[in-house]
């Protein structure tokens, strides 16, 4: 599975989402709720954009550079509702979407298998109550990573650069969290499923980019566990007849 391998199962995703009334419902539930709070977060981040933008980049006074400053200062409003985006993603799912996702998970591994995978003698109250447990390392991890790329943009030469290595470190702990959810199901342990992503992450970055696509990004996040489970059962097969 490579770069545009992920592209391709977000995409295939979203189109088989929109077309079960089931998933499609699930996925507007978990639309609003996101949209709710990206709304919130980007209208923070517009009100303080001046600053935000006076940390990296003063504005030059020569009139042959101010107009380069003037595009940054777009391209960043840009960037930042879409981090505005994925920040709302990671608080709903603190919250509560993660029931949500397992349900369109299991939705959809039953419309392609005919029936949901369960882990070995687990119920499934164990089985939802680790999920929300993994939640916390998940959304935690990438937040800090995020931040503290940020962070050493702003103190750093290389500022510009990092500013744009923060989010895509971000899409693809997001691309992860959707694709962990069979693997968190079955209660593989949190470390064994951290090396699993370590080996795919240009997959995971193809998955996740479409995640900074500001308004878009709201519906490839809300249905972004269909394609996650999808490329689950693909790699499930692949790798079932090497193992025969």
């Amino acid at each position: 599975m490579n770069f545009f391998s992920g592209i391709k199962y977000n995409l295939k995703g979203l189109w088989m989402g929109v077309r079960s009334p089931r998933l499609l419902l699930l996925g507007l539930l978990r639309f609003v709720v996101v949209a709710v709070l990206t709304i919130g977060l980007s209208g923070v981040v517009l009100a303080k954009h001046a600053d935000i933008l006076a940390l990296l980049w003063q504005q030059p006074e020569s009139p042959w550079i101010v107009w380069i400053w003037y595009l940054a200062s777009w391209l960043l409003t840009l960037l930042l509702m879409g981090v505005s985006a994925v920040a709302a993603y990671l608080l709903a799912q603190v919250l509560f979407a993660v029931l949500i996702m397992d349900w369109m998970s299991r939705i959809t591994e039953r419309m392609v298998t005919g029936q949901a995978a369960a882990a070995p003698d687990a119920t499934l109250l164990t089985q939802m109550g680790f999920l929300v447990r993994q939640e916390v390392p998940r959304n935690i991890v990438p937040v800090v990573l995020t931040l503290l790329i940020m962070v050493l943009g702003w103190f750093t030469p290389l500022g510009p650069v990092l500013t744009f290595i923060g989010p895509l470190t971000a899409v693809i702990f997001l691309a992860w969290d959707n694709t962990d959810l069979i693997p968190a199901r079955n209660l593989i342990p949190f470390g064994q499923r951290f090396k699993s992503l370590g080996k795919t992450l240009l997959f995971h970055l193809g998955f996740g980019l479409p995640f900074l696509v500001p308004v878009l990004n709201l519906f490839f996040l809300s249905f972004a566990p269909v394609g996650a489970t999808l490329y689950h059962l693909d790699r499930e097969k692949s790798v079932s007849p090497a193992t025969e």
